[in-house]
């Protein structure tokens, strides 16, 4: 009978695996083709949206119109023409530019052939916006800004998320000191957005004590030494990310702080305690660890986060981020670039999601891919 199972073993270790591997692949299979509908169908409801059911393409004719007649009309050979030649050549001129954006084709047939662009990255080109060197490709405009939404998004949230973290750990194993009720005490101040904050503070270090810039990403005209050039945005970028940071400061600290404190009264930490481990043992392996899938994912979400930019936030401080572009993109009905800053967004969260799955089961034992539980 030993023998028999010393043979068996292997079979049933071998079977076990390949159960492993089939539960894997099935989940990660549906858990793609659900992801990737998810963002189909929300790509395609930001197409209509952004349309505003063809209302945009009637706004888009009448533009159209009122350019070509007032560029027709300073031309000289324009004037020496008699009204029906004018006419012609006004609606063949309008004809041309309606059939270059594609407007002569039915809304319906035009959404779906966006859609198909926007899933396979074919971002084209803007209708009414240009990128800095005079492109009108919608992947130089995007790349353009990205670098400025990186600096001013990626330093003050990383600054906010770290620190709120840090100070929430600390607040957890002090629970109604002074500290503690003070953070309570300021967290409804969080309900005012950045660009509130942005304004006071324009209004006392740019206004009145005239030691900071009133907004933009650099000095007119920009600094030629490189370190003079850096010292330059880094001093542009204190009071939009200060902005932000005070913004989400003391409620972000709170939430962090509710839900340590609710780890750090369970058995197990009682029992590290009575035990003599020190506090910052204790907040590592007994507080921390448990709560890395909720902190994982918070940042997870943070970093593709950056990528919307702060629109109005940007917009105050004059900061040439995505959050501005696509501003201006709403405001001129720039419908491919609203679409393409939509779907990169679509495409990241989706990919967040699908390996967030993965990483909690790295970091927490008690989660299985593909099970049921």
């Amino acid at each position: 009978m030993a023998s028999e199972a010393q043979v068996l073993t292997p079979a049933v270790k071998k079977s076990s695996s390949s159960s492993t591997l089939v539960r894997v692949g099935k989940y990660t299979l549906v858990r793609l083709i659900t992801l990737f509908v998810t963002v189909v169908i929300g790509v395609y409801l930001t197409i209509l949206i952004a349309n505003m059911g063809g209302y945009v393409d009637n706004i888009m004719r009448a533009e159209i119109q009122e350019r070509i007649t007032l560029q027709a009309s300073q031309s000289q050979a324009w004037k020496n023409m008699d009204t029906e030649t004018r006419q012609k050549f006004v609606e063949d001129k309008i004809a041309l530019e309606v059939k270059r954006l594609g407007l002569d084709q039915p809304m319906v047939v035009r959404s779906f052939r966006y859609l198909f662009n926007a899933l396979t990255l074919n971002l084209g080109r803007a209708q009414n916006m240009t990128s800095d060197s005079g492109s009108k490709t919608v992947r130089l405009i995007i790349l353009e800004r990205l670098p400025a939404t990186l600096l001013l998004l990626g330093s003050a949230n990383l600054i906010l998320f770290f620190g709120s973290i840090t100070i929430a750990l600390s607040l957890s194993r002090r629970y109604g000191s002074f500290w503690d009720k003070l953070i309570i005490t300021l967290s409804p101040t969080s309900a005012a957005p950045p660009w509130f904050y942005g304004i006071f503070l324009i209004l006392i270090f740019a206004a009145l004590l005239k030691i900071m810039p009133f907004g933009g990403l650099v000095d007119a005209p920009p600094p030629e030494n490189r370190i003079e050039y850096l010292l330059s945005v880094l001093k542009h970028l204190v009071l939009p990310a200060s902005a932000l940071i005070i913004s989400g400061l003391f409620l972000t600290i709170y939430n962090w702080r509710t839900f340590f404190l609710i780890y750090s009264s369970e058995d197990y930490v009682e029992m590290a305690k009575a035990k003599g481990l020190v506090s910052r043992d204790i907040e590592r392996r007994y507080i921390l660890r448990p709560t890395l899938p909720t902190i994982i994912t918070n940042f997870a979400l943070l970093l593709i986060g950056l990528w919307t930019g702060a629109i109005i936030t940007e917009t105050v401080f004059l900061w040439p981020g995505l959050g501005r572009t696509l501003f201006r993109a709403i405001g001129l009905y720039d419908i491919p670039v609203i679409v393409a800053s939509t779907i990169i967004y679509a495409y990241l969260l989706a990919i967040t999601v699908f390996l967030l799955d993965f990483l909690y089961a790295l970091v927490d034992p008690r989660v299985k891919i593909g099970s049921g539980s």
